[in-house]
C-alpha cells in the first residue's frame, strides 16, 4: 500500500503567507490614510498668497488739467497806465498756438463798455497769423498796429502784445510782425523794438 503524500501547503507555509498578506495590507493602509491626511490638510489649508492693492491714480486738480492764458489789458489809473490782466482756462489738450490765437482775438476786439480796463491797440487791428515754437512766440499783426498815439500809447501797446504772447511762458520771446515785416521802430518817435522781445528786456527798456 503506498503512502501517498498531501499536496497540501505545510501549516508552516500558511503562517507565513498570511502574515505576509497582512503586513503589506497594514502598510497599504497606512500610506492610504497618511496621503489622505495630507491632502484634507492642503485642501483645509490652502497655501497663503498676498497681492498688493492695485494703485489708484490719484485725479489731478482742476489746475492740473488746464493750461491758463492771461489778456493783457490797461488800467488807467492816477494818470498811469498798468497793466491789468484776464485770466482765459483751456483744457490741457488743447495746442499752445490755439489758445494764444483765442488770446489775442479776445485781445484786439478790445474790452467791453462795462469793463475797467482799456487798451490802447488802434480798433480793426487784427492777427494775421501767429505760431508757437520752441524757441518762441511769433505774432504777425495787420498794418492798423502801428497807427495813431503818442510813444506812452505805442509803448503800452508793445507791452500788451509781449505779455498776452507770453502768457504761457514768462521767459519765452517774442517776434512782432507788422504785415509779415520785422517790426524795427514803431511809431512817428520811432519806438526801438527789438527782436525777438521778451519780458525782461522789455521792463528793462520801457517803463508803462
Amino acid at each position: 500500500m503506498q503512502n501517498h503524500k498531501s499536496n497540501r501547503p505545510s501549516p508552516l507555509l500558511m503562517i507565513v503567507g498570511i502574515a505576509g498578506v497582512i503586513l503589506a495590507l497594514g502598510g497599504g493602509a497606512a500610506w492610504w490614510a497618511k496621503y489622505s491626511l495630507e491632502r484634507s490638510s492642503e485642501t483645509s489649508n490652502p497655501p497663503i498668497t498676498t497681492q498688493e492693492p492695485p494703485l489708484v491714480p490719484e485725479t489731478p486738480s482742476l489746475e492740473q488739467q488746464q493750461k491758463q492764458v492771461t489778456i493783457c489789458w490797461l488800467n488807467p489809473t492816477n494818470n498811469q497806465i498798468e497793466l491789468v490782466s484776464k485770466t482765459l482756462n483751456f483744457p490741457k489738450s488743447v495746442e499752445p498756438e490755439t489758445i494764444i490765437k483765442t488770446a489775442f482775438e479776445q485781445l484786439l476786439a478790445g474790452p467791453s463798455q462795462s469793463a475797467d480796463y482799456t487798451t490802447t491797440i488802434p480798433d480793426g487791428t487784427k492777427v494775421l497769423d501767429i505760431k508757437t515754437t520752441e524757441e518762441g512766440v511769433q505774432v504777425n499783426l495787420s498794418q492798423e498796429f502801428t497807427m495813431g498815439g503818442g510813444s506812452a500809447a505805442m509803448i503800452s501797446r508793445l507791452a500788451q502784445v509781449i505779455y498776452t504772447a507770453t502768457s504761457l511762458d514768462a521767459n519765452g520771446k517774442v517776434w512782432i510782425s507788422v504785415e509779415g515785416e520785422h517790426l524795427t521802430t514803431l511809431g512817428g518817435e520811432g519806438i526801438l523794438v527789438s527782436q525777438p522781445m521778451t519780458r525782461e528786456e522789455f521792463e528793462a527798456n520801457f517803463q508803462l
